[in-house]
């Protein structure tokens, strides 16, 4: 951060510094137990990657941050319903035009009318090769945007958008699109910008335009004041919002270790927990139910740790198969997670809505295990490389007991912990046999991570199968959530018979908030939206 010498911004920084250490005297302060009714402090364990709507990537942190300054089009509820945000709804008939429906009372903090002309003009920013975010492959599928998801530089207007009126926008794809996934890639993630405040920027400059540190006028709940990447970010109450002025004034997202989470809950000092936003330990995870002053929700099985096997170096499937056999995975969800989290083959858990329950999970059988590696006439003295997160405890302890395991069937593993980025980057380059991550995939559309990992140029496995492939492609058009289930059914079932991956299990994460918070309870989605009306 860089720091101006007026007195008012010394001031001003002082200030969120109280804030965020709980001095008594500060707005978010609290004094022993007493609650602040003015503050609400969320606790957090990653760190800020952007604070721009323009720069906006995968990470969850990002994702809220900006969302309480730039609302979204729509978000998830905690059943995983479609809500309106900024639109009221987004429909398709042939699955090629998604027509957005604006808010006729959506209006800036300035007072001005949100329109189409924002729609239009946040999309074709964001998309400027000359702003230069990478994360906006979704865009692809509209007509005129390249393979990237980039316009053409400088473009005012584009075919795959149209302005209906005022409060409506067309969104028109290449080929089918399946509405699921057109809420996910766009719905989700595009946060409109004001036009008429920002219409005179040059794009090569927006990536870096410090208004974004400090936004003079915004359509969401709360207005940015300040941020340090690495430890907080701090917004005040948007007295002019659209769908009420919020009820607490002061909002931090405070950036802490996993281990502070627990502590910071009993003494006060955090008042709010998301599940994705704040990881707790798993061996948190009973002392923060305990808590007098907290009330908890442990979420339904999201977050996938899967165990990807490169298929070029284990081309055989029953090696394959026999390491997915010599993971004890029920024994590792009860000994290591206490029981939270769930085993299923494939990718889909039984969060969503396309969940067959049919699919049985393979079990653990160490002698079927020896008797596929026997037949594989697989040469033990050969040693497997299995790259780990060094980030995951838990699942380091349970690459470990797999190893361990593995080894009595006759296959060697070395366990390597990497930190995550160095692991990515060596699974980009296939530099693996085995390889985890934890990977969390939409319950409504899993559809891009599934096309990701097995069934694009670059997937991780290496692996490819036109059935699978066909199925895929499919999704697209369905017409109803059966025909999507089963379409998913299909996939599951011919990865658990290929094994170019497997889950060792899906976790349940947990979230907690403080009980003399009302009207807020964190849920993996749809927590934030209705944020304005949270109270003490």
């Amino acid at each position: 951060m860089k720091f101006k010498k007026e007195i008012v911004c010394i001031l001003s920084f002082l200030l969120v510094i109280l804030m965020l250490t709980g001095c008594s005297s500060a707005p978010g302060g609290t004094t022993g137990n007493k609650i602040n009714k003015n503050v609400v402090n969320i606790g957090v364990t990653d760190s800020l990657t952007t604070i721009n709507p323009l720069l906006i990537d995968a990470t969850e942190l990002s994702k809220y941050a900006i969302g309480f300054s730039f609302l979204p089009l729509i978000e998830l509820d905690s059943k995983l319903n479609v809500v309106g945000q900024l639109a009221n709804s987004i429909t398709t008939k042939d699955n090629r035009t998604f027509t957005v429906k604006i808010n006729k009372n959506a209006k800036w903090s300035d007072g001005q009318d949100i329109t189409a002309d924002d729609v239009i003009f946040s999309v074709l920013r964001l998309t400027d090769p000359k702003v230069g975010n990478v994360n906006i492959g979704g865009y692809a599928a509209l007509k005129g945007f390249d393979e990237n998801g980039n316009s053409p530089e400088g473009a005012k207007n584009i075919a795959g958008l149209k302005k209906v009126d005022n409060k409506t926008v067309a969104f028109i794809t290449k080929s089918p699109l399946s509405l699921a996934t057109f809420d996910n890639t766009i719905g989700r993630y595009l946060f409109t910008i004001p036009k008429h405040v920002l219409k005179n920027v040059s794009p090569d400059k927006l990536s870096k335009y410090s208004w974004f540190n400090k936004p003079t006028v915004i359509s969401g709940p709360y207005r940015l004041i300040n941020y340090d990447s690495n430890h907080y970010i701090s917004y005040t109450a948007n007295e002019n919002y659209w769908k009420g002025a919020p009820k607490i004034k002061y909002l931090n997202l405070k950036v802490v270790p996993a281990s502070q989470l627990y502590p910071g809950l009993k003494s006060g000092e955090i008042d709010f927990v998301q599940q994705t936003l704040g990881v707790f330990p798993q061996e948190d995870y009973k002392n923060v139910q305990k808590l007098s002053n907290v009330k908890t929700v442990l979420e339904q099985p999201l977050t996938n740790q899967l165990v990807l096997l490169n298929t070029k170096t284990i081309s055989d499937v029953r090696i394959r198969k026999a390491i997915q056999l010599a993971t004890n995975r029920e024994q590792i969800v009860k000994s290591l997670l206490n029981g939270n989290g769930e085993v299923v083959d494939g990718f889909v858990t039984s969060y969503s809505p396309y969940f067959d329950s049919s699919i049985k999970p393979v079990k653990f059988d160490l002698d079927q295990a020896k008797k596929l590696v026997k037949e594989a006439h697989w040469d033990k003295s050969k040693q497997l490389t299995f790259l780990v997160d060094s980030g995951d405890s838990t699942f380091v302890q349970a690459a470990n007991i797999i190893a361990a395991d593995l080894k009595t069937i006759g296959i060697n593993v070395n366990v390597q912990t990497q930190d995550l980025s160095n692991l990515l980057a060596k699974a980009a380059k296939h530099k693996f046999d085995l390889f985890a991550v934890q990977y969390t995939l939409s319950p409504i559309d899993p559809y891009p991570d599934v096309d990701w990992i097995v069934n694009s140029d670059g997937d991780w496995p290496q692996y490819k199968n036109s059935e699978l492939a066909a199925n895929l492609s499919k999704i697209q058009s369905a017409k109803s959530t059966e025909e999507t289930k089963k379409l998913y059914s299909n996939i599951d079932k011919i990865v658990q018979n290929d094994v170019p991956l497997y889950s060792a299990y899906v976790l349940r994460s947990l979230g907690a908030y403080n009980k003399e918070l009302k009207h807020a309870e964190p849920h993996i989605y749809g927590s934030f939206n209705n944020v304005e009306k949270w109270e003490k």
